[in-house]
This record gives structure tokens, C-alpha cells and sequence, in this order.
């Protein structure tokens, strides 16, 4: 289980000359043994009595007090006439809606540790049992009696940090092969046919979902529009331990969550709210409250309301609770469809290194630690971001030569709407199955592999992120992101055409697009991929083709066309005429060509400039590596009603470092 250990000083007693509150602990081991150490402060203050434990393994004698009724289990508990006021539950997670309705049956609260239960219908028979009985159920997610959650709520409301973009939940833990055999049901999904549902997302690192789930404002299950999930394990075990999951409300920006226990090393876990105007990241273990805003970042150190003195308090006089049965239903929505998911993904061994020996060792995800960085940062699962251990992300469509998939397409439509959400080809590859797409990437999370995008359209940013303005002179957040849509789609021999709505932000169709995806072999072991794509307005009104460049950057002028690089070593860029990114960005030349070491592979792309206008490129090497044909580098291009702009772009795609013949050979084809 996860544990937030901080225990803060007991404060006046919060009983009464009446009987102390009487409590029972179910389960003295494992957290439960936490539970001891809290429950001993508090009674040496005189806020409660233990007077009874129940566990099928009793404590070490002498480790309670004489006066503390020991049982094996809560029925023989009960049966004796204990008669606790509040029980509290640290057992394994399949026992805590069973245990938690006979609490409430004897009338006693229940302090119930996390999850509330393993499934949602249990969830909805313990809230049933819990309002007939009028009794007070609280949750053991710790981190929600910090005092930092009420401060970062402050500073939501009063727009310190802007309008919120998302919210993000991060961990990186690392469990050994003893943590899984400590227990029967310790990474189990079911024992059997039982729901155990024991994984990284619902048990070890759940408080991160959690806490981010209540700092979003997102409480109960009825207020998620959907839950989806891609979990994975590199440990022998049934459940997850290496997933993501995003959360949808069905008002506000979503939250996303990327954790892992197969990591090098243990750091400490994070939520991170994202702000148009600054970054809020609360280390929930720590209680430590971290704001950037303008660049200058502040860090403070909260204390923290321990959840059973909440619920002592709100026996006596009605305070509200922290962690209620209720307000988990959010989090209960999460596990469900843990719970109903495909069994999570093997990793291959080639992208495990296991450390350590015996019960000892564990498992390391190569690259995980930016894996989970690059998901919550683009508010994405493992699998769109295309981590090469993940499962292929769903695809609208395929291209196909030599019976190999070269070339996937896929819709974005699941994608942040501030990384303007449209299709794009990723992965590409060479025939050989060298990677020569990003997509996703961690600089720029609104990079989307090969396709089309622009970021002024009449004001309306389609290519994602911030947006570069005239009177600012420089980029900033807008709402003003537009989605592009495929309406339509027709297959040809070698070729497909697809009908896509430009739409701004409230829906409307701005830009109508006919899009021709072709491709063919090429020589040399080569091929080639053409984009043409024609651009006309939807409406009865002008549209306005704008870039930064025309907005007043300098040099800046991308749009239209782009392709976005992986990262590339010894990168030679060069045209016909000139070498280097400084000589070629900005050039205008019949033909690009970038080779370079692929992930430790030779490829070479050329890319051939557009017949229909003498469009400069744009090209980045040493910031990020990307390539675009400019079609509005430093004017807008204005489209009246009924007028089209038509751009073909040729790219060949080739295994090895091209030849100045072999490039020549290719463009001349084209």
C-alpha cells in the first residue's frame, strides 16, 4: 500500500467527559501497523480507546496493551458484544466491502482504507448500506487531509495560474519480486473469480489519482464523461504496474495519470496542475506546495489533518470529512475501468533491465522516467505517445508496400484541444522499419508526426500550443484552438483521398480540406510518400492563412506542411545549394534532404518543394528536428469565398545515407 507516514501532533483531546470513542483495527499488519502507531498517540492524548484488534496472524505479545480484546477476525469481534463506535479497515482490498458493511450493520463509523472496494458495485453497496445505517464512512486516502489542497485551491479560483489547461498525476516507484510475494493477492486482478484488482493505478500509487481527482474538482463518478486506461506490466503478475489513465470530466480539462513501480530509483510522487499563466506541482507524500508563475517559483511546507482525528471531529460535532465514501466515487470510476480492462500488456524483455537479485530484484523500463513525463506533459497514454513498449496506438488507416505497414494514420481526436487535435501519419518508417516520425514529442507535445497544420486561420490556432501574437511579441495561451475533423475517406490503388472540416473552437467549419495521400517504391530501396492538399472556405466570409512569421516573428513563418523529426544524430541538412540549418531554413530550393543516424539506424529523407508556389522551408536541427514547407512564412494568404490554395509535397523516405545521384534519381521521378 501506499503511505503518506507524516503524523502530525494530536491537538486538545477531541473527546469530552464522556466515554472515550471506542475503536476497533481490523488487520495489524502492513498498514494496519501504521494505523497502531497513530492510534497510540491519540489515545496517549486521550482523544480514543482501542479497544480491540482482529487479524488471523495477532500481534507479537506484549505489542497492545493488556486491556485491547485481540480476535481473529471482525465477526467474532462483533459477536463478543465489543460494540466499537468506529472500525477501521486495513485489510486486503477484496475484503473491504465486506468488512466495511458489517461494520455499518453493527452501527459502528468505519475508517476504510483505499480503495474503497473492487468494483462499483460494491462501491454503491457500501454508499446503500452506509445512508441507511447514518453512519460516517471515511476513506483512507491520507493525502487529502493536507493543508496544501485548500491553498492550491485558492489559487485555482483567483487565476494565479491562469485558466487551467489539465491536470497531471506522476510516479515513479519501484517495487521488487518480494513485494509481489509477500501476499496471495498482492498483484492479482482475481483470486479465484473474486475481483482483487491490485495494481499500480488502484493500490501502490493511487493516491496520486486521487489527490489529482480532488484538486480537479472532479468528486463523484457521475460527474466523468469517460475513463480510459492502458496498463501494462513488466513484473510476473496479473495487474498493472506501469499505466496510464486519463480522465474525462463532463465539464473542465481532463486528468491524466503516468505511473510506474519499474523505475531505476524511487522518487517522490507528484500532481501537477497546468495553467495558462504558471504550474501548480504538489508533492502529496511530502506536503510540499511548489507555484511557478513568470518564471519565479515558490515552495511552501503545509501541515496536515490526520483523517481519523476528521472523523472523531466529525462525530462530535459534524465537521465535515476529508476523504468521504462519497467523494470517492470519482476514484472508484477509475478503478472500475481498471477493473473491466483488457489484462495489461506484457512488456517485451528487450525493454526491461532487471536489477538486483532474488526477492530483491526488479524490473527497469528503459526510458520510463521520460516516458511518464512526456505523457502528462501531453495529457496522453503511453500508447499515443508511442513508447516502443507500448501498444500500437489506434489507427484510422494503414499504407502498406512490400506487405510491410510503413505508414500509420491516426484520427487525434482523443488529444488535448490545446494540441489542436487532427490527423497525422505516425509512426512512419523506412522499408527497413527504421522510425523517422515524433510524435508527442516532450519540447513540443503539439507536434504530430507528417500532416498538415497552420496556427493563425482567422485567429483560430490549428497547430497546437500557444499561439504567437503581433501585440504581444511572443507566444501566449489563447482559447483559441481549432480540431480538424476527417469527414470522409476514399480508398484508391496506391492512394487515398479524405475530406476534413477545419472547425474553430465553438464547432464552426472554417476551412474546407481535400486531402491525397499517395505513395509508391522508389529506387534504391526507397519510397515515396506525397501529400496534396487543397484548402477552400467553408463559409460565405474570407480566410485568412496566417503563421508567426506573418504575425511578426521573424523567421518563423511555419505552417501548412510539417514533418516532425525523431531525434536525429550527426543530422546533415542541406538542398542543391546550401548546407547547414542556417543556410538552408528559410531557403527556397526544388528539394530538402536530412539523413542521419535513426536511433542508431542511417536514413535519409528528401522532401520536394511544392509545384504550385515557391514556398520557403522551414527547418530546425539543433532545437528540435522538424521540417515544413512555409506557405505563409512572413504574409498571410487571404482565400476569398469559392477560391482554393492547393500545396503537393513529395517526400522519399530511404534506409542508408542518400547520394547526391540518388537524390537526384528520386526528385526527377517525382
Amino acid at each position: 500500500m501506499e503511505r503518506t507516514e507524516q503524523l502530525p501532533a494530536a491537538t486538545a483531546p477531541l473527546s469530552s467527559p464522556t466515554p472515550l470513542p471506542r475503536i476497533a483495527l481490523v488487520g495489524v499488519h502492513g498498514f494496519g501497523a501504521h494505523h497502531l502507531v497513530n492510534l497510540e498517540r491519540l489515545a496517549q492524548v486521550g482523544a480514543l480507546q482501542l479497544v480491540a484488534v482482529a487479524d488471523p496472524n495477532p500481534p507479537e505479545p506484549g505489542q497492545l496493551s493488556e486491556d485491547v480484546r485481540i480476535f481473529n477476525n471482525l465477526e467474532t469481534l462483533l459477536a463478543a458484544g465489543i460494540a466499537p463506535d468506529v472500525v477501521i479497515i486495513a485489510t486486503p482490498i477484496q475484503t473491504h466491502s465486506a468488512l466495511g458493511l458489517a461494520a455499518l450493520a453493527a452501527g459502528a463509523d468505519v475508517y476504510l482504507e483505499k480503495p474503497t472496494a473492487a468494483s462499483m458495485a460494491q462501491f454503491q453497496e457500501l454508499r446503500t448500506a452506509a445512508e441507511a445505517a447514518g453512519r460516517a464512512v471515511q476513506i483512507g486516502f491520507q493525502s487529502l487531509g493536507s493543508l496544501a489542497l485548500p491553498a492550491l485551491a485558492e489559487k485555482i479560483s483567483d487565476g494565479t495560474l491562469g485558466t487551467i489547461r489539465g491536470y497531471s498525476a506522476t510516479g515513479t516507484w519501484l517495487r521488487d519480486k518480494g513485494y509481489y510475494q509477500r501476499s496471495r493477492w498482492a498483484g492479482k486482478r482475481t483470486i479465484d473469480g473474486v475481483d482483487v484488482v491490485d495494481g499500480v493505478t488502484t493500490n501502490p500509487l493511487a493516491h496520486s489519482i486521487a489527490t489529482a481527482l480532488r484538486i480537479a474538482g472532479i468528486l463523484s463518478a457521475d460527474a466523468i464523461e469517460t475513463v480510459e486506461t492502458d496498463l501494462y506490466r513488466a513484473h510476473d503478475i496479473e495487474g498493472d504496474d506501469t499505466s496510464a489513465v486519463r480522465i474525462t470530466p463532463k465539464v473542465g480539462p481532463a486528468v491524466v495519470s503516468a505511473l510506474t513501480v519499474c523505475a531505476p530509483e524511487q522518487t517522490e510522487p507528484f500532481v501537477t496542475v497546468h495553467g495558462t499563466l504558471g504550474t501548480a506541482v504538489f508533492h502529496y507524500t511530502q506536503d510540499i506546495l511548489e507555484l511557478t508563475v513568470g518564471g519565479i517559483t515558490t515552495k511552501q511546507i503545509f501541515g496536515r489533518t490526520d483523517l481519523l482525528e476528521n472523523l472523531l471531529a466529525h462525530r462530535k460535532d459534524g465537521t465535515p470529512l476529508l476523504s468521504s465514501l462519497e467523494n470517492s466515487g470519482a476514484f472508484m470510476s477509475v478503478l472500475e475501468a481498471v477493473r473491466i480492462a483488457e489484462d495489461p500488456h506484457r512488456i517485451a524483455a528487450e525493454h526491461i533491465e532487471w536489477l538486483g537479485e532474488g526477492l530483491a530484484a526488479h524490473p527497469v523500463i528503459k526510458d520510463i522516467s521520460a516516458w511518464i513525463q512526456r505523457a502528462t506533459a501531453a495529457q496522453a497514454t503511453f500508447s499515443e505517445i508511442g513508447a516502443p513498449w507500448a501498444r500500437p496506438a489506434q489507427a484510422t488507416d494503414s499504407i502498406t508496400l512490400s506487405d510491410k505497414v510503413v505508414a500509420r494514420e491516426i484520427s487525434g481526436e482523443k488529444l488535448a484541444a490545446t494540441l489542436s487535435p487532427r490527423p497525422y501519419l505516425h509512426p512512419v518508417t523506412t522499408l527497413n522499419g527504421t522510425l523517422v516520425t515524433d510524435a508527442m514529442p516532450l519540447d513540443h507535445v503539439w507536434h504530430l508526426g507528417a500532416g498538415v497544420a497552420l496556427q493563425d486561420v482567422n485567429g483560430v490556432n490549428f497547430w497546437g500550443g500557444r499561439t504567437y501574437r503581433r501585440e504581444d511579441a511572443g507566444y501566449v495561451w489563447r482559447p483559441d484552438h481549432g480540431r480538424i475533423v476527417r469527414t470522409s475517406s476514399v480508398d484508391l490503388e496506391g492512394s487515398r483521398v479524405e475530406q476534413l472540416s477545419w472547425n474553430g473552437p465553438d464547432g464552426a467549419a472554417i476551412l474546407h480540406e481535400t486531402r491525397t495521400w499517395s505513395w509508391r517504391e522508389a529506387a534504391h530501396g526507397a519510397w515515396q510518400l506525397t501529400l496534396s492538399f487543397t484548402l477552400t472556405p467553408a463559409g460565405t466570409s474570407s480566410v485568412s492563412l496566417g503563421s508567426p512569421g506573418s504575425n511578426g516573428r521573424a523567421a518563423g513563418g511555419y505552417g501548412g506542411f510539417f514533418w516532425r523529426l525523431p531525434a536525429v544524430e550527426n543530422a546533415d541538412v542541406r538542398t542543391s545549394s546550401a548546407s547547414g540549418e542556417d543556410a538552408v531554413h528559410g531557403s527556397r530550393a526544388p528539394w530538402l534532404a536530412w539523413s542521419g543516424d535513426f536511433c542508431g539506424k542511417p536514413a535519409t529523407l528528401v522532401f520536394t518543394a511544392p509545384p504550385e508556389a515557391d514556398d520557403p522551408w522551414f527547418v530546425r536541427v539543433e532545437g528540435y528536428p522538424g521540417v515544413g514547407s512555409a506557405l505563409a512564412w512572413d504574409t498571410s494568404v487571404d482565400l476569398q469565398p469559392g477560391e482554393s490554395l492547393t500545396r503537393t509535397v513529395t517526400v522519399t523516405i530511404a534506409d542508408g545515407i542518400a547520394t547526391d545521384q540518388h537524390i537526384e534519381e528520386w526528385t526527377a521521378a517525382t
